[in-house]
């Protein structure tokens, strides 16, 4: 087991592990860590604690000290500099016409090196670019091309849900969505209605799959043949949190639609509906899985 500080450089970035080494910083706390990039300023997002060696990258950095007054001054100076940088590069990016657009800019801690993060259609051919860009701050930079999901999380917003996005209040990542969970879930596939403010499907379809993925192990399918407690019937339509199927029962004169608990059924005949579906509703859709 090794002793370990879990550590943010963003309010919503991964926390990544460094070694305490003679501090015991408290949650919430400002560090100086030393990282591939230099010198960085984050904060203690996870206090002292052991974990195995199989969850560190080797070798583990200790922490280099808690963030002096002089270390929070240079972080607000750096983003000053970062918004000059912001303006500067947009209009070079006119200069040169390029078919691209700026979301972030960002200074290293030690003020050694500067990233631009923009997004763009495709490939951008942006070495003039850089080589103007050097020649006005004179230090490294660096441009990087990032995807919608990563401008919506840097740029923030409201949800549809009226409550700021989850991607930049506390996710640490993104994880995979897909049409099939909107499906399961029985929601509407109208893509303005599970989309998010980045034209992708909503993070939020994640959060309760893994309750529809124990449901629907036992739930039957629409058009499925089953056996109820009062006879053999049709399913007409499945409340998936409920546990409730509606069944058409056969028999002698009417037929009667009744509700049913999945415990109670027993499936004689399924009846899975392709999901394939290729018409243009349907390609439609699939373009708001794409990252």
């Amino acid at each position: 087991m090794v002793k370990v500080v879990g550590v943010k450089f963003k309010e919503t970035g991964k926390a990544y592990f460094f070694a305490p080494g003679k501090f015991a910083p408290q949650q919430g706390q400002a560090v100086i860590v030393e990282t591939a990039r230099g010198l960085e300023y984050g904060t203690v997002a996870m206090t002292e604690r052991e974990v195995g060696e199989e969850e560190i990258v080797a070798p583990l950095k200790e922490i280099v000290r808690i963030a002096t007054e002089q270390d929070k001054a240079q972080v607000e100076k750096n983003k000053k500099k970062e918004q000059e940088a912001f303006a500067i590069c947009e209009e070079k990016i006119l200069k040169h016409k390029l078919d691209m657009k700026l979301v972030d800019v960002e200074y290293t801690f030690d003020a050694n090196k500067i990233l631009f993060y923009f997004t763009a259609e495709g490939r951008v051919d942006f070495r003039e670019l850089v080589k103007d860009l050097a020649g006005v701050f004179r230090t490294r930079i660096e441009l990087r091309q990032i995807g919608i999901r990563d401008e919506a999380k840097m740029l923030g917003g409201i949800g549809i849900c009226g409550r700021k996005l989850c991607c930049s209040s506390f996710l640490d990542g993104f994880h995979p969505v897909s049409i099939k969970m909107a499906k399961e879930q029985g929601l509407s596939l109208n893509p303005t209605k599970i989309s998010g403010n980045c034209g992708r499907l909503m993070c939020c379809l994640k959060y309760e799959q893994n309750c529809y993925d124990e449901f629907l192990k036992l739930a039957p399918a629409v058009g499925a043949i089953v056996q109820t407690p009062n006879g053999k019937g049709t399913v007409q339509s499945v409340t998936i949190l409920k546990g409730i199927a509606k069944v058409m029962l056969e028999g002698e004169g009417e037929n009667q639609l009744m509700e049913v608990n999945f415990s109670d059924l027993k499936i004689l005949k399924n009846n899975h509906k392709n999901h394939d579906n290729q018409d243009a509703d349907m390609k439609e859709l699939k373009k708001l899985e794409e990252n």
